[in-house]
């Protein structure tokens, strides 16, 4: 018995590399309608309720996006684990591996109650700067401003999403050196570190893959919860850093 014949590569990637492009302008398209939406609201809006709108209104944004990419045949992913996360009471750090650019919202779309550290550049983003300040998210122009924001935040209930290594991963398996900061903000804020783990065989959107880029399909993330750390008062927070860095290590090892 003969196996069906497949269609061949290159025409696997013409009919596939527009529908690509396709998602990443729809993810464009509704990010924009957001950002104009929070232009009006931000002067509107106390700031107490504005965080909260804003924050919802980006969950929504990645989660229509994550759904219209799983009905393209474009991705199979698996967050359910951070549902857990979404009545959390107080303050909580999220610390994740950073192995792609949608890490981020990975995570955002299932914990709506987040905010983030921004590069500044992006604050003015046509796509990201409305709805980034309607949720009170934080720039990372000065270390000191980034920080005592991020324990403010904290201490008022947030949910902190970092990637601790700064940048994105140099494999899904492998981290970089985590950044100090993270521990520092643990420790003062009185809040605990929950560790996020995302799993994933695909290099899209990873260190030097351009998002345009066909990567093999369908592409696969699972996103499982990992230990928690609870930074004790007056204790070393580089002690804790070099313990969060060891515990990533082995968890993501092959």
């Amino acid at each position: 018995m003969t196996e069906p014949r497949r269609p061949p590569h290159w025409l696997v990637r013409l009919l596939v590399t527009p529908w690509l492009l396709v998602m990443l302008c729809w993810l464009g398209v509704i990010s924009l309608a957001w950002n104009l939406v929070a232009v009006v609201l931000y002067p509107l809006l106390p700031e107490a309720r504005g965080r909260a709108v804003g924050q919802s209104g980006v969950s929504w944004v990645y989660r229509i996006f994550w759904a219209s990419a799983r009905l393209g045949g474009l991705l199979r992913i698996d967050n359910a684990a951070l549902a857990v996360l979404r009545d959390e009471p107080g303050g909580l750090i999220i610390a994740a591996n950073h192995p792609s650019l949608l890490d981020a919202l990975i995570i955002i779309a299932r914990v709506p109650r987040t905010v983030c550290i921004m590069k500044a550049s992006l604050m003015n983003n046509v796509f990201l700067g409305a709805g980034s300040r309607l949720a009170r998210y934080i720039a990372n122009d000065s270390p000191r401003q980034m920080i005592r924001g991020a324990v403010e935040r904290l201490k008022a209930g947030d949910h902190l999403v970092l990637f601790p290594e700064g940048t994105r991963s140099p494999s899904p398996t492998q981290i970089h050196p985590l950044l100090p900061g993270i521990t520092l903000m643990a420790q003062r804020a009185g809040v605990p570190i929950q560790t996020v783990l995302i799993e994933t065989d695909s290099p899209y959107a990873s260190k030097g893959w351009p998002l345009w880029r066909l990567p093999p399909l369908p592409m696969v993330f699972r996103v499982r919860l990992g230990e928690r750390f609870a930074p004790e008062p007056g204790t070393d927070h580089e002690a804790l850093r070099q313990r969060l860095e060891t515990y990533f290590t082995q968890e993501l090892a092959p």
